[in-house]
């Protein structure tokens, strides 16, 4: 998703082009470069031609399937990108006088978080900053923050890279949950030890083995059970319905099944038992130290934490 923004420097046509160049470099294709920026295909390419047409060079080798980029593009994808880094601090630094923060924010989360609770607070930001350019990317996997080219990733779980800077945005865990129909169906496990022998959704998620649930007593003690089940996915959405379909566990954050716990549609399994599980705002050490990511951090920290889109921590 994309939130518009006025006219600014970014539309400059040229680093505009230069934008463009990056993302096509990024995705190593036309169409999927096309997706992310929202024009056509054929408008991709046809700006591109133009950029290579004024630098004198070809950037870019083109077969049917992909597109890589030549020698000469390396070498204009890093200066691109340092052009590009150049005038969002440029931006940044002038609109910081005025107390505004400018420039682009590249952010990354989960579908289900981004959905309900990440994109409604960067709506919320982008009112009260329009000098932002916010362009959100929903994947279900784990982002790689510098390759993508993400200046931040809001995730859930433990971060383990030691090269990324982690600001804790809220407290959370993921607890176990059913509906009321498959424990009719089947009883509820009193143990994590009878897991194995119920229908687990798995899913595949960011930082998740799959097929491994870990979880932490109330007197602190940990148990890692190997589950099974009939039906798995690797996008969360389908689980969670899957789930309130009856047709097993799940293993979802507290904040992504209060509501149905509170409606009755989901019960709630080994409530003695969790797995703590809170939500990150990561960042590379380059992008970190930007004024408009020190106003991003705080604006989702405080509007998760409180307000309308705040995440439920308990159940």
């Amino acid at each position: 998703m994309e939130i518009q923004h006025a006219p600014s420097a970014h539309n400059d046509p040229f680093l505009r082009d230069l934008r463009l160049f990056c993302t096509v470099a990024r995705r190593a294709s036309f169409i999927a470069a096309a997706q992310e920026t929202g024009i056509s295909p054929a408008h991709v390419s046809k700006r591109i031609a133009m950029l290579e047409a004024m630098l004198g060079a070809k950037l870019f080798h083109r077969t049917t399937r992909r597109v890589s980029v030549t020698a000469e593009g390396e070498s204009a994808f890093a200066w691109a990108q340092k052009i590009l880094e150049d005038v969002d601090g440029m931006l940044e630094a002038v609109g910081g006088a005025g107390g505004e923060a400018r420039g682009q924010l590249r952010i990354a989360t989960s579908l289900r978080l981004g959905r309900r609770h990440v994109a409604p607070v960067l709506s919320l930001l982008r009112q009260q900053h329009p000098g932002l350019e916010v362009w959100l990317e929903l994947l279900d996997r784990r982002v790689d923050l510098i390759g993508e080219q993400f200046d931040l990733d809001i995730r859930v779980g433990d971060v383990q890279e030691p090269h990324l800077i982690a600001s804790r945005i809220a407290t959370g865990s993921r607890v176990l949950c059913a509906a009321p129909a498959y424990l009719a169906r089947r009883g509820m496990p009193e143990h994590p030890s009878d897991l194995p022998r119920h229908d687990c959704l798995l899913l595949r998620e960011r930082d998740q083995a799959f097929g491994v649930w870990r979880l932490q007593g109330q007197d602190g003690g940990w148990e890692t059970t190997k589950v099974t089940g009939p039906m798995a996915s690797n996008v969360a959405d389908v689980t969670h319905e899957w789930a309130l379909e009856g047709y097993g566990i799940i293993m979802a954050s507290v904040w992504d099944v209060a509501a149905a716990v509170r409606a009755g549609d989901l019960v709630r399994v080994l409530p003695g038992w969790q797995h703590p599980s809170d939500i990150w705002a990561v960042t590379s050490a380059r992008a970190s130290g930007s004024a408009r990511m020190r106003v991003c951090l705080a604006f989702l920290k405080a509007q998760l934490t409180q307000g309308p889109h705040a995440l439920a921590t308990s159940l």
